[in-house]
């Protein structure tokens, strides 16, 4: 009998990984896809959290029960339940891994984005120190600019006129970055505001 109670508990044991390495692996995964983002800038923690929290659920719930079977398939010695927790738990390393991985080749694609934006700036900036009126030059400082996505945004100096601004589109996929003169005055904001995407 105590034999039988032992194996039983072995059993419950080798198969009581999944979960806790679930729960885990959620924020482990939230907090890699903040720092290592795999594609864009990357979400704040929460929206990471929620997105790594679906990920994680997907690979329980989709992938670990198939799993499972093909490993109890080959391993007629374990019960189902447990194989289904290891092959899980296996999965939810591979998925880490594999977030890792992503962040980590995506990290110089980023880097190139900032300084191709950070430079789209400075010539915006330039544009307007040796091309605008005395009131947008005087006001370069409290520029704003709005991404439309990769390689597109939208840099705005205020004048003296709050509803008449110096608008320029900055086109980062190009070298150097290219400008062309909105004949839309109206400022960032008008369009989204800074939760939205813009920056004033």
């Amino acid at each position: 009998m105590e034999r039988v109670w032992a194996s039983r508990l072995r059993w419950r044991l080798t198969g009581a990984t999944q979960w806790p390495a679930f729960a885990l692996f959620v924020i482990g995964d939230a907090v890699l896809l903040h720092l290592l983002p795999i594609a864009g800038d990357g979400p704040e923690l929460f929206p990471a959290l929620l997105l790594s929290g679906f990920f994680n659920l997907l690979v329980v719930a989709v992938a670990a029960p198939l799993a499972g079977r093909a490993l109890r398939a080959r391993r007629r010695d374990l019960p189902q339940v447990v194989a289904g927790d290891v092959a899980g738990t296996v999965l939810l390393v591979v998925l880490a891994a594999g977030l890792a991985g992503l962040g980590l080749a995506h990290r110089a694609q980023a880097r190139a984005d900032r300084a191709a934006v950070a430079d789209g700036l400075r010539r915006a900036r330039a544009y307007v120190v040796h091309n605008g009126a005395p009131q947008y030059r005087r006001h370069v400082d409290e520029a704003t600019t709005l991404r439309f996505g990769e390689g597109l945004m939208r840099t705005c100096v205020p004048g003296d006129d709050p509803d008449r601004w110096l608008c320029l589109f900055v086109f980062t996929d190009q070298h150097p970055p290219g400008l062309r003169l909105d004949t839309n005055r109206a400022p960032n904001s008008s369009w989204f505001p800074p939760d939205r995407g813009g920056s004033g």
